[in-house]
């Protein structure tokens, strides 16, 4: 039994791993913490450095969870890879962070989020940064 959340060091990040976390903790469930990066772009990078990715390891130590943790540079669309991983894993749910956008942004700039919620084997929750949870 596994969740899958896909995390950036973003604040909408966040929100997505302290709802994994406690959905781990409830269900008895393994995590596999997921870090992709859908930009070329380094200002709008969400790859996390080094640093980040020490962070998140002690939390997730810290939280007693069965966890692994992944950082993909396979070239594929971050949807791609979360919507790949949940297939192949089994998983039973999908954690997602999900950001404010204007109308205009979503037609214009399509959803990685829409994309997982349509696409995921399995349930996909998707929380806002203004309701994390503490972990």
């Amino acid at each position: 039994m596994s969740i899958i959340v896909g995390w950036t060091p973003t604040p909408e990040g966040t929100a997505a791993l302290t709802h994994a976390l406690a959905e781990a903790r409830s269900r008895g469930a393994e995590l596999l913490v997921v870090n992709v990066s859908g930009s070329s772009d380094p200002s709008e990078s969400t790859f996390a450095t080094d640093r980040e990715l020490e962070r998140i390891e002690a939390l997730l130590r810290e939280s007693g969870v069965r966890y692994s943790l992944r950082q993909l540079v396979r070239g594929r669309a971050p949807a791609e890879e979360i919507v790949s991983l949940a297939a192949e894993t089994g998983a039973q749910l999908v954690v997602i962070g999900l950001r404010h956008r204007s109308p205009v942004g979503k037609l214009l700039l399509g959803s990685r989020s829409q994309a997982i919620l349509l696409d995921a084997p399995c349930p996909v929750l998707a929380v806002k940064a203004e309701h994390a949870l503490a972990a």
